[in-house]
């Protein structure tokens, strides 16, 4: 791209007046240069079976044309209209809990034959409208997309025979590989297989929710397809992939497998929606950021954030700036805010726009304003930002839904994989060490790009991806996994050898019991300095017998006092760490500074949370470097670059120059020199 680009979603069909051109004027005002649009809009553009008005499509992009913005078109498929469901009532997905009932969006099945066959036409034509015009910059395939709980007999038959083909066709293997002789759920023909969502068997159950995150992976190459077919060659095709929900984007994706649908598209694109005002930290902001630019190793798009949202999201003065500009210090090259304008009816009445439900300029509106003049002056300077990170968190659907079937083995289920994998990053976040992901498909020679691999509960893997891991190891890498890793395969059965199956040759250690800490703290000769709390230890404990490895921690315990609980291995010409329980941040710190390379630590700034800093490469050749600061108070940086500008206000700042940073502000500096 040569350029930011900055937008929001804009719902035309929603106004409760007519102010189109009153609209475009307030956004060429504020800088913005990209709109959203159609996305949620089947009922308004085939109002009947086979009745097409795309008049509010073309009317917006007649407006952008002549603006100068550019529109990215959704297609409309992720809402059904009502004529759909009465004409063909088992459209709506019939989930665990049974057939849906019409209202919400995203409750239909996405394989019913007559939904596809809808979504195609209204897809085509909407294409035939859009394509050729000028305005029209890509295209946004549906929208945050999943399963949706799909399991209707439809489903279940698929899914018979996905199992069919896994298993060549042999059910004595099946019920081998899923332990079905257990409880007596034995399937002894195919014509007999059940209900799956019955089930009590954890295998079964995760190879199910793999298959309907693969749904989800061919519906979205289906849809890109058909778009492939009347794009532009200057065209992108996006989608907006969300994180794991808990109120606010918190982690990986359990139902869809973003690593394989990243492959249909262009361009990765994210929505992200984070805490604020005094919770606003950046971390989930550049947790999202690090996971989608590891998806195709390239640049993404922020399809969605919050402008004000929920009343706990309105900004606080600066930090709606504060976060643009972190969403393009991890590598992003848009920023668009759902929305434009607040809702006058319907359930996201008070989920606020840009502008509130006056439709006037507010406090939002006039920072939006000074963030597009931000953009225009400097953005040649942002976009296309590149880096080259040293470290990498692995991540895996796989051992997220394996885990989520045992959750009683994680505390009772009080914390989930994603705890542990924001535990690790947030850690690394703070201690300013950018990360990048990868996922158990990774070759061998893409993890060999990095010096550091972090492992957080890796409990389902095939022995090929353990065997990965191992040879990094050997081959120099440093390897630092935690608790529950490498304990199942990824049909989710147990090892029956030593545990961590296969890894315990490069961790030098093993275990047989596992229990939950209570009362138990970390003892070792360099933790004196640690107080009690930081200390301890939490959620899962394994009781680990070093076979070779280091003591780099055991647990303070009468009984439990004479295993390990953290150790180091070297193994061939790399190191292994093994961490058999949570520990506070403080102490995986601690961890992370005895164990990780000096090469990643040398280079780390002195800087720690809340001041963040982010670097990368721009298209200039130049290194850039975003100190920001996630406080309410003034902070003090340095900077540790060679002499170089602060863009935003053309000051020339020198190595080891003191940065003052307002509350909830931050520098943006370019060194002067080609990277």
């Amino acid at each position: 791209m040569d350029r930011l680009l900055y937008g929001a979603a804009y719902y035309d069909e929603y106004m409760p007046c007519e102010r189109l051109s009153q609209d475009v004027e307030m956004m060429k005002k504020a800088g913005i240069n990209t709109v959203r649009i159609a996305e949620s809009t089947w009922s308004t553009c085939e109002p009947q079976e086979g009745v097409f008005d795309f008049s509010h499509v073309e009317r917006v992009m007649d407006a952008m044309e002549e603006a100068g913005m550019g529109v990215i078109i959704g297609t409309p498929t992720y809402a059904v209209p009502t004529w759909m469901v009465k004409s063909y009532p088992d459209v709506l997905a019939e989930t665990r809990k049974g057939r849906g009932i019409y209202g919400p969006r995203q409750i239909m099945d996405i394989t019913h034959p007559a939904y596809l066959f809808y979504a195609e036409r209204v897809i085509r034509k909407l294409m035939e409208c859009t394509a050729h015009r000028k305005c029209v910059i890509g295209f946004q395939i549906d929208n945050e997309t999943k399963p949706y709980g799909t399991a209707g007999r439809n489903v279940q038959e698929k899914f018979v025979k996905y199992l069919r083909k896994k298993f060549n066709n042999d059910l004595d293997a099946l019920n081998a590989e899923f332990g079905l002789n257990y409880w007596s759920n034995r399937i002894n023909a195919w014509e007999d297989f059940p209900d799956v969502r019955g089930t009590i068997n954890g295998s079964l159950g995760a190879e199910f929710e793999k298959f309907q995150r693969s749904l989800v992976t061919d519906f979205l190459r289906w849809q890109a397809e058909i778009v492939s077919e009347y794009k532009r060659e200057d065209q992108f095709i996006t989608h907006n992939l969300d994180l794991c929900w808990r109120g606010y984007s918190y982690g990986v994706q359990p139902e869809v497998d973003h690593y394989e649908v990243a492959k249909c598209l262009t361009i990765a694109g994210v929505d992200i929606y984070h805490p604020s005002q005094d919770q606003l930290t950046g971390e989930e902001i550049a947790f999202g950021g690090d996971l989608m630019r590891s998806l195709k190793k390239d640049n993404y798009l922020v399809i969605e954030t919050e402008a004000q949202g929920f009343p706990d999201w309105t900004p606080y003065d600066g930090q709606l700036r504060l976060q643009a500009f972190s969403h393009v210090a991890s590598g992003a090259n848009s920023v668009m805010y759902w929305h434009w304008h607040s809702l006058h009816n319907a359930c996201e009445t008070y989920w606020k726009g840009v502008l509130s439900h006056d439709l006037q300029e507010n406090a939002v509106y006039r920072e939006v304003c000074t963030i597009g003049n931000d953009f225009k002056r400097i953005g040649s300077h942002l976009v296309n930002l590149k880096k080259q990170n040293r470290v990498t968190i692995l991540v895996s659907n796989e051992a997220l839904t394996a885990l989520k079937w045992f959750s009683i083995q994680m505390h009772g289920g009080s914390e989930d994989y994603n705890d542990i994998v924001r535990w690790m990053y947030n850690t690394l976040y703070h201690m300013n060490i950018e990360c990048d992901f990868i996922w158990p498909e990774t070759e061998s020679a893409d993890m060999d790009a990095y010096e550091a691999i972090l492992v957080p509960a890796l409990y389902a893997a095939s022995d090929a991806v353990l065997e990965r891991l191992n040879c990094y190891v050997e081959q120099g890498g440093t390897l630092i996994a935690t608790f529950k890793t490498g304990f199942a395969n990824e049909k989710v059965k147990v090892s029956h050898d030593a545990q961590p199956h296969i890894l315990n040759r490069c961790f030098g250690v093993t275990y047989q019991e596992f229990a939950f800490p209570k009362q138990v703290k970390l003892t070792g000769e360099s933790l004196a300095a640690f107080s009690d709390k930081d200390r301890e230890a939490s959620v899962f404990m394994e009781l680990l017998m070093p076979q070779g490895a280091e003591v780099l921690a055991s647990y303070e315990h009468p009984n439990w006092g004479r295993y390990a609980a953290v150790t180091k291995n070297t193994y061939g010409k790399g190191s292994a760490v093994y961490i058999g329980c949570k520990t506070t941040e403080n102490m995986l710190e601690k961890i992370f500074r005895e164990t990780l390379p000096e090469t990643i630590l040398t280079e780390e700034p002195e800087e720690r949370f809340p001041v963040i800093v982010r670097k990368g490469v721009n298209d200039l050749g130049r290194k850039v470097y975003y100190y920001l600061n996630y406080s309410g108070q003034e902070q003090n940086a340095r900077y540790a670059g060679t002499e170089g500008t602060e863009l935003l206000s053309g000051r020339h700042v020198t190595n080891g120059e003191a940065l003052i940073l307002p509350a909830w502000g931050f520098q943006v500096i370019e060194a002067v020199f080609p990277s």
